[in-house]
C-alpha cells in the first residue's frame, strides 16, 4: 500500500529544488479520549465607530454611551457563550493603532459590553466586529 506522505515529501523536495515555496501540514483533528463534539449557534455583529449596527445575527440593538463604550443587546442568553471581538477598518481607512484593543464582556444575560481603546488604554470610538458562539 502506498503512503500519501511520501508523495507530498517528494513534491515538496521538487518544488524547493526548483526555487519554489511549499507548505504542508500533517496535523490531524482527531479527538482524544474523553473529548466531546460540540455543536452550537454562531451570532455576529458589525458596528460602526458611531454605534450603528451595520449587520449582524441575534443582535437587537446597540447603545453607544461614551467614548469607546458600547452595549449590545441580544435576542438570546449569553450564559456559556464564547465571545470574541476585533477592530475593523473605518470605511476602508485604517482606524489607527489598537488592533487588539477590544474588550468584550457579559453585563446581563442578554447584554454585552464592548470597549474599544488605543494601545495606551485611552477609550476611543472605533468600528468593531463580534463573534459569539453559544452551545
Amino acid at each position: 500500500m502506498k503512503r500519501p506522505g511520501r508523495l507530498i515529501v517528494g513534491a515538496a523536495a521538487l518544488v524547493l529544488a526548483t526555487g519554489g515555496a511549499f507548505a504542508v501540514s500533517s496535523a490531524t483533528a482527531e479527538a482524544g479520549p474523553g473529548a466531546r463534539t460540540l455543536s452550537g449557534t454562531t451570532y455576529w455583529a458589525k458596528v460602526s465607530a458611531e454605534g450603528t449596527l451595520l449587520g449582524g445575527s441575534g443582535i437587537t440593538g446597540v447603545n453607544h454611551w461614551g467614548g469607546g463604550r458600547y452595549n449590545l443587546y441580544t435576542s438570546f442568553g449569553l450564559d456559556s457563550c464564547a465571545l470574541t471581538g476585533t477592530l475593523n477598518t473605518k470605511g476602508g481607512q485604517d482606524p489607527g493603532p489598537g488592533n487588539s484593543s477590544v474588550l468584550v464582556g457579559e453585563v446581563y444575560s442578554n447584554t454585552l459590553f464592548v470597549r474599544t481603546a488605543t494601545p495606551s488604554s485611552v477609550d476611543d470610538d472605533r468600528p468593531f466586529s463580534l463573534v459569539i458562539v453559544c452551545p
